[in-house]
């Protein structure tokens, strides 16, 4: 009788667990939703080169298997990613991307336990990359990090992807991977694309890429130009279409291009007019059609035909990086390119697009006060077409000139990364207090999003034919998240979650019978509250709605730009420096005309 062969054990199968780390709220539980409003584009690029490995199969015969998970609204369960890694002998990489400086410190409480059981860790993003461009040796976060056993990743993937995974497959992990001198060239890479199962739990499952990378400007609190470079890299217009359709395929037709400046890509003109032919080859039904909502400079007015081409191609909404009206703060933090002069005649534009607008706005220059910060505000409502403005503390982010200039003259900062989340103050300044400069940025969202100009601001939409709609879901959000849910609204969400086991190791556990009771009250109190905000917004759409006279609306912020504005409106005269800038203007074109009459 012929003996029974014992079946083959199947060969180890590569584990990927790819995680977009959260962070911690001030009660130190992870900002966590069950539908998050911002896709993360770190995720969906690097699964998308991971993926691109295994169908080469970049380790010969080893299966790959690939999980992604943005923690912003899934939670990371890390007993069950050691479960699935021991079952395979511990034969893959978790690689933790993405990962922003206020991120740094959930990312390292995930990747402890992580090798505590034996499962290899990376760390990649904006922080590793940051510290390591612009600090000297290895600052004490990153150490922590090494001695763990946690490899860190400096730089872009793109091209090296293989030589990660062979490494860890072969059990070769460095400890650091530096690539920040090698920017590696985007045209042609595999382009970044999430599957659904991933995107559910965005709301109206939205998606994001990076047409290009690195901006020209030399902003002294940002980050990019020092990890991605100065000089524009970006996708073909041959790549953004392969993306866009593989999305359209699986339902997805919402896109943030994460692009910090997409009006200084050089190719900005191929790539609107090809998005521009795959709506009329889709066609604009309300499923199907593309929505784009992009960032761009305040002078991408002056390119001719950028505004109309990006509403062609399907932007909605647009990022602009305001960032303040005095001229002497924007000339602080060598934002020389923002001109007050340019600020209506732009806004302007977009809105006779129907594009609406949304600007950063940031507080804690070094001329800021609480009183200038008011004014300022004031003056924006009552003089600026915009729609909707957020704030930011002037924070100096690890990778930023202002981080690198504070920490060469050892200035005292925050030694919690955690608040690190532009919407706490972690610096001293020299006209305010910390608890000031915090309280004013709080006033901020209360000033400007005011009963008053809430309407004043959908009145202007009604008449300019941006949407009421459209803007009233808008302004919800972002006069209600710092009210109600304590969080800047780019980390906001639809129905806060909060796990007890889940939060800060720093802290204490909370028992049960304080937690759950106290978890239920705040969502009861938070549904109220924002139901009682919805319903009085939307009664106020409703009424300018059937307003008959809602076409007629004017005020000074969306009356066309007059010749004699720089004299008459408050945002050319209410400062000295605002004065100046606008004498300055005033000289360049007396100049250049005289030129070019001679």
């Amino acid at each position: 009788m012929a003996s029974v062969q014992p079946a083959a054990r199947p060969s180890k199968r590569f584990q990927i667990e790819l995680i977009k780390p959260s962070h911690y709220d001030d009660d130190g539980y992870v900002i966590q939703w069950f539908r998050s409003f911002i896709p993360s584009n770190s995720l969906a690029v690097v699964y998308s080169l991971v993926e691109d490995a295994r169908q080469r199969r970049a380790l010969g015969d080893v299966e790959i298997d690939i999980t992604a998970a943005d923690e912003i609204n899934t939670r990371t369960r890390i007993p069950q990613i050691i479960e699935r890694f021991r079952a395979q002998d511990f034969f893959g990489l978790v690689f933790i991307v993405g990962v922003q400086s206020n991120q740094f410190p959930r990312a390292m409480d995930i990747a402890r336990p992580l090798r505590a059981a034996g499962v290899p860790v990376a760390i990649g993003g904006f922080h590793v990359s940051g510290c390591i461009a612009m600090l000297p040796g290895i600052q004490p976060d990153l150490q922590q990090a090494l001695d763990l056993g946690v490899t860190l990743y400096a730089g872009e993937l793109e091209g090296r992807c293989d030589e990660l995974l062979r490494d860890a497959a072969g059990g070769a992990l460095k400890p650091l991977y530096n690539y920040l001198n090698d920017l590696p060239c985007l045209e042609g890479a595999p382009t970044p694309v999430l599957p659904r199962k991933f995107l559910k739990g965005t709301f109206s499952l939205q998606t994001s890429f990076d047409a290009g990378r690195g901006c020209p400007y030399q902003c002294s609190f940002c980050t990019i130009i020092n990890v991605q470079g100065r000089k524009s890299r970006g996708r073909s217009a041959d790549d953004i279409e392969r993306l866009v359709r593989a999305n359209m395929a699986q339902g997805v037709n919402w896109f943030f291009m994460t692009d910090d400046n997409f009006a200084r890509n050089k190719d900005w003109e191929v790539i609107l007019d090809r998005l521009a032919a795959l709506r009329r080859e889709f066609g604009a039904t309300e499923q199907k059609d593309i929505k784009l909502v992009i960032q761009v400079d305040t002078l991408c007015h002056k390119i001719d035909g950028f505004i109309e081409k990006a509403r062609a191609a399907g932007v909605v909404r647009t990022f602009l990086g305001l960032e303040s009206i005095n001229p002497q703060n924007l000339a602080s933090a060598k934002k020389r390119q923002n001109k007050i002069t340019e600020y209506r005649q732009m806004l302007l534009a977009w809105k006779k697009a129907g594009v609406i607008t949304y600007a950063g706005y940031i507080l804690g220059f070094p001329h800021d006060t609480p009183e200038s910060i008011a004014e300022d505000i004031a003056i924006i409502q009552k003089e600026l077409p915009l729609d909707i403005l957020e704030f930011f503390c002037l924070t100096p982010l690890p990778g930023s000139e202002d981080h690198q200039r504070l920490f060469k003259q050892g200035v005292a900062m925050d030694s919690d990364l955690n608040r690190f989340d532009i919407e706490h103050v972690v610096t001293p300044h020299p006209k305010m207090s910390r608890q000031e400069w915090q309280r004013a940025y709080l006033k901020a969202w209360e000033l400007y999003y005011s009963a008053e100009h809430i309407e004043r601001m959908m009145r202007r939409a009604a008449a300019t034919g941006v949407g009421v709609s459209r803007l009233a879901s808008m302004i919800f959000l972002f006069s209600s998240m710092v009210r109600i849910e304590k969080v800047h609204p780019l980390q906001g969400g639809i129905i806060r979650l909060k796990y007890r086991l889940d939060r800060r190791p720093s802290l204490p556990v909370e028992p049960a019978l304080v937690f759950y009771p106290k978890l239920i009250a705040e969502g009861a109190r938070k549904l109220v509250q924002n139901v009682r905000h919805w319903f009085w917004i939307d009664g106020l759409r409703r009424k300018i709605r059937n307003d008959p006279n809602r076409l007629s609306y004017t005020d000074t912020a969306i009356t066309p730009v007059g010749d004699h504005e720089v004299e008459e409106l408050e945002l050319f005269t209410h400062t000295q420096a605002a004065q100046d800038a606008v004498e300055h203007i005033r000289k360049i074109n007396q100049l250049t005309h005289a030129k070019s009459v001679a």
